[in-house]
């Protein structure tokens, strides 16, 4: 059996997409919470794996010429993954290309978009002192998730799958697409997409992958409490400048090394 891969996530859809991946490929992992509402995200030796301070990211031992390797951003993740194991990915060009579009339009598309309409719609009202200054931001995002339904949807209406068979391409988009309807979408105007949900929250590795994390605080802090505080400051009050000084640190902390070798 290989050696257990090092997933750094957090109960969030780019985390569930490899949990996901891992479950169907059928890898051992270990999962490693990073509190990102605690800002252990900026820690030197997540930076190490992860530059973006973001998860998820994933450190696999037995890595090509089976030395350790890290890989951070959940679409390569999943094309890494796919490559090693030879799953869900296909070789051919015609179908890998096929495949790569859709995971790109997640990638690029659905995940920052869904995000940004969950901001506005989930934090910003208690970020604001008026109401009012969000109403643009939060239609322009809705509008963008209910285009991304629609173009989803009629891709999904002559084929099982959005690449055709089952792919890395759908585990990308299946937790981003899963919570549409707390975004204020009404998923069954979607007809093919419900479709497609439900086939594939029917895969026992999908069902096992979504369970990650689960017991893993997801909601807000009471406003005005320090927790809240420092959960905006974590998740919303970086700039180049703060994340700099923490990328500084990561010469002087030994694990930090230790992790990128």
């Amino acid at each position: 059996m290989p050696a257990p891969i090092d997933i750094f996530l957090w109960a969030t859809p780019n985390s569930w997409k490899i949990t996901i991946a891992l479950e169907e490929m059928a890898l051992p992992y270990n999962g490693r919470p990073v509190a990102i509402v605690k800002g252990e995200q900026f820690r030197p030796e997540f930076l190490a794996i992860s530059p973006n301070n973001r998860i998820p990211a994933i450190i696999d031992p037995e890595g090509p010429g089976g030395r350790r390797i890290s890989v951070f951003e959940s679409g390569a993740i999943l094309q890494y993954l796919g490559r090693k194991t030879g799953k869900f990915y296909p070789t051919e060009e015609r179908g890998r290309v096929e495949v790569e579009q859709w995971l790109f339009w997640q990638m690029a598309g659905v995940g920052p978009m869904f995000g940004q309409a969950s901001h506005f719609r989930n934090y910003a009202p208690g970020l604001v002192d008026d109401p009012v200054k969000i109403e643009y931001s939060t239609k322009r995002y809705d509008n963008e998730v209910n285009r991304l339904l629609g173009v989803l949807d009629r891709r999904l209406s002559n084929r099982t799958f959005v690449a055709g068979d089952y792919t890395i391409a759908d585990m990308a988009l299946y937790p981003w697409v899963a919570y549409a309807g707390n975004l204020g979408q009404d998923v069954n105007a979607f007809a093919h997409v419900q479709a497609w949900l439900d086939r594939v929250s029917a895969r026992p590795g999908v069902q096992r992958g979504m369970a990650v994390g689960a017991e893993l605080p997801r909601s807000s802090p009471p406003p005005g409490s320090p927790e809240q505080r420092e959960f905006v400051q974590a998740l919303f009050g970086q700039n180049a400048q703060t994340i700099a000084a923490a990328a500084s640190r990561q010469g002087q902390n030994p694990r930090a090394r230790e992790a990128t070798t």
